[in-house]
This record gives C-alpha cells, sequence and structure tokens, in this order.
C-alpha cells in the first residue's frame, strides 16, 4: 500500500549539497524541430523564444526555443544522419532527452553529484556571449536521459549563449500552462530501487511516496512507483517500474516501443484546469476519457470542491484529495506516433500527492487504448 515518507530526514542545519530552484528547460530530440515548434505552439500555447542552427554557427544540428509562463521547451533535430540526436530519434522516437535543472553553481553540481557516483554527462563549461555568461555541466540517469545543471543567474540574453531572438509573427495565446510540476520516468524490471537510490546518494533526494502494486492495478496489469522530491519540494521525479499482471502493462507498452527506459510523462501546472484544458482540447490535443459513472459519487469519495462538477465531467478532468487538500488533473493521449510520451494538466488547490484515488479509473482509460493499439 502507499506509504507517505517523512518531510525531509536531514538533520536541522545540514546543509543541502545540491540545491535546486526548479526545472530550468525540457529539451526534446525530435524529426523536425521545426514542426515540432509549431506544434506546441498551436495546440499547447507556447510562444517563440529562440533559435540555434547553422545562421547562428551551429553547423550540426537545430533547435527551436519555445517559451510559457515559467515553462521552456527545447526542440532539436540533427541535419544529419550518423548524428547523436539523429541516432537517438531512430531509436526512441520524438522524446525528452534533457530535464535541465536550475542551480546557483554548475560547477559545483557537477563536483557533487559525480563524485557521489553520477556519470558525467558534460563537464562543467562557461559558453559566454554579449548578453552574459551561463554555466553548464550535466550527469546521466535513466535510460539515455540527462539532467543540465543551469546556471544563468549573469545572463540577460534569449535562452543560452549560441541561441538568438526567434520572433514570429505566429504566437497564439497561452493556454495557461504556468511550470512543470513533476516529471515521471519508466525504468525495466526491478531497476525502481537502483534508481530510487541513484537519486538519494547522488542527488540528496527523498523517497516522499511510495506505491506498489495493490495501489496501482487493474484486473490486467499493475505498476509500482516511487516519488523522489529534492530538499525544497522544487523538483519531483516519480519513477515507475512494471509488477506482474496478467497483460501488458502501461510500462511495459512503453519500454517496449521507446526501445528503452525514458521519460514517461511531464506534469504541467495550471491555475485554472477547466480554461486550460478546454483550450488545449479545442486546440487539438486529445485526452483519456473515464466513464460517466466517476462523476457520480464524486463529492462522497473526495469531499467539497470549489468546481462544478459538470465541467470536469464534460472534459473527463479527474479529482482527488490527501490531507493537505485536493487537485485536479487530466492525461493527454500519446502525443508521438509511438505510444509513449503524454502529457498531465494539473492543478494543486493544497493537495500534494500524485492522485492515488484516480489510479484504477486512469489506468482502465489506458488499458482501452492499449487494447485499441493491439498492445495490451
Amino acid at each position: 500500500m502507499s506509504t507517505l515518507l517523512a518531510a525531509d530526514t536531514r538533520q536541522p542545519g545540514q546543509a543541502d549539497f545540491l540545491p535546486l530552484y526548479g526545472t530550468d528547460y525540457v529539451e526534446f530530440y525530435v524529426g523536425n524541430a521545426k514542426q515540432a515548434a509549431h506544434y506546441y505552439k498551436s495546440a499547447f500555447g507556447f510562444q517563440s523564444l529562440a533559435y540555434a542552427g547553422p545562421e547562428t554557427g551551429v553547423k550540426d544540428r537545430v533547435s527551436y526555443v519555445v517559451r510559457q509562463n515559467k515553462l521552456t521547451f527545447v526542440f532539436t533535430t540533427a541535419l544529419r544522419t550518423g548524428h547523436p540526436v539523429a541516432d537517438h530519434v531512430y531509436l526512441h522516437g520524438d522524446g525528452v532527452k534533457v530535464l535541465a535543472l536550475r542551480v546557483d553553481d554548475a560547477a559545483a553540481a557537477w563536483h557533487e553529484t559525480t563524485k557521489r557516483g553520477g556519470k558525467s554527462y558534460m563537464e562543467p563549461a562557461r559558453l559566454t556571449d554579449k548578453y552574459g555568461e551561463v554555466g553548464l555541466s550535466g550527469i546521466y540517469t535513466y535510460g539515455e536521459t540527462v539532467h543540465l545543471f543551469v546556471e544563468r543567474d549573469q545572463y540577460a540574453g534569449a535562452f543560452l549563449p549560441g541561441f538568438r531572438e526567434w520572433k514570429t509573427g505566429y504566437n497564439p495565446p497561452s493556454t495557461g500552462l504556468r511550470y512543470v510540476d513533476h516529471a515521471v520516468g519508466n525504468v525495466g524490471w526491478n531497476q525502481m530501487n537502483p534508481w530510487v537510490k541513484f537519486y538519494e546518494e547522488v542527488m540528496g533526494f527523498r523517497n516522499i511516496l511510495s506505491f506498489d502494486d495493490s495501489d496501482i492495478s487493474t484486473e490486467y496489469s499493475a505498476l509500482m512507483s516511487k516519488v523522489m522530491s529534492n530538499g525544497n519540494g522544487y523538483v519531483k521525479f516519480p519513477i515507475n517500474e512494471p509488477a506482474e499482471g496478467k497483460k501488458k502493462s502501461q510500462v511495459e507498452e512503453y519500454l517496449e516501443f521507446y526501445n528503452g527506459e525514458g521519460v514517461q510523462h511531464v506534469a504541467l501546472a495550471t491555475d485554472d484546469i477547466v480554461r486550460t484544458v478546454t483550450q488545449l482540447r479545442d486546440r487539438g490535443v486529445e485526452f483519456l476519457q473515464v466513464p460517466p459513472s466517476y462523476y457520480k459519487d464524486l463529492i462522497s469519495r473526495v469531499g467539497a470542491i470549489e468546481e462544478d462538477i459538470s465541467p470536469l465531467a464534460e472534459l473527463g478532468i479527474l479529482v482527488d484529495r490527501d490531507d493537505e487538500g485536493y487537485l485536479l488533473q487530466i492525461f493527454s493521449k500519446p502525443v508521438e506516433d509511438r505510444p509513449t510520451l503524454f502529457f498531465e494538466i494539473i492543478q494543486r488547490k493544497g493537495a500534494k500527492s500524485f492522485g492515488k484515488g484516480n489510479f484504477k479509473a486512469l489506468f482502465e482509460a489506458i488499458e482501452r487504448e492499449q487494447s485499441a493499439r493491439g498492445n495490451l
């Protein structure tokens, strides 16, 4: 059964060796960065921010950067075959490569994590241009996913040195998405606990919530999950692994089509989920749907909420409560051709949990999609 663990295991006065200040950006390796950027602008309400490519001196790849409030997405494509980005896309399809984290000192972050066993992706470097200086470094996490440490308090440019401002006449209005609430990784059989240990020992995170297959299961499939959080709670990474079931679980399907471990979904926060999801739906984003029966006894299950039930039911928005308050959440269908990456839209009204009460309804909705694909 699920267990809510202690808020912090450090002793009073014990320093956080890796202070993090949230997600700086998420970078996707994709087959066509220009079209991906256009999709996220049109469907999700991002605006043009920055560009790097041959015109800026980068000869082997292009990157388009879009932003919405505190959310920054980067889409990168290789210009030729035989490039690491092209190889990544060939193996995994479009997906998340980099979860970049804001730090005060990128060099210190690299030294602290690598000396604790982190595998280096990028040694500390200083990038400069006329707008100032940025510090970067990075380590690998599960699969080929990377955590970049970004130090940018001395930089006033659009994004990073090597990028130029990207101005376009087409910038759709925001849909109200604000920041990354959490990002979920799928790992292989019996790999959850080793990666929990990695986040604890290498990055100083703590396990704040655990779910086993009695919490996250249906008649056909199951998985296990542990939520890792940094010291101040700004960065949360739930980690999923498969559990034994009668049929193939969503994590097994992901691992098969992604050809390995990686980011399953990114949860995006909003202050008005009804407005945000209505706009996303109207712009073409497809969401998982739960049966109307889910809403019949909603208030008796979760208690009084401020929202009207009818728009929640129309949109398929789920509700759950913990000791701190309640949350509203909904999950998109996969946004790629492969059944891999998807997005969660979440609005927290005090709740600090992750929607345990919705697991069964959500997973049955996912299984209906898996069955339609012939992958259950």
